[in-house]
């Protein structure tokens, strides 16, 4: 069975940090590329993070540039999200998604997608 599932998700002060997996199945992790969406209340989904398959490329939205850092284990097909000094602001249903292809910002390009994770930052 193809599948991504996220977990990690919770409530976090402001602050605060938390790392999100993203664990596939059913196809071979090792040629695709691992995005990560989030979509807050309200807002259309936004991507904030690829990593290339090979590793070697990764790219950030500006909104997280410096608070984000994403990885993968392809041994375990595991791809990870740690998120550092959260604010409110990042309050939101984090996806993840796999591409057969590089890294883009279209989500439409994805072939492969997780139903999400919450993050909450609040105190």
């Amino acid at each position: 069975q193809l599948e991504l599932v996220e977990s990690g998700g919770g409530l976090v002060q402001p602050g605060g940090s938390l790392r999100l997996s993203c664990e596939a199945s059913g196809f071979a992790f090792g040629v695709y590329s691992i995005h990560w969406f989030r979509q807050a209340p309200g807002k259309e989904r936004e991507g904030v993070s690829c990593i290339s398959n090979s590793g070697a490329r990764t790219t950030y939205a500006e909104s997280v540039k410096g608070r984000l850092a994403i990885s993968r284990d392809d041994a375990r097909n595991t791809a990870l999200l740690q998120l550092f000094s959260l604010k409110p602001e990042d309050t939101a249903i984090y996806y993840c998604a796999a591409r057969a292809g590089g890294c883009t910002t279209n989500e439409g390009g994805m072939h492969y997608w997780g139903k999400g994770t919450q993050v909450t930052v609040s105190s």
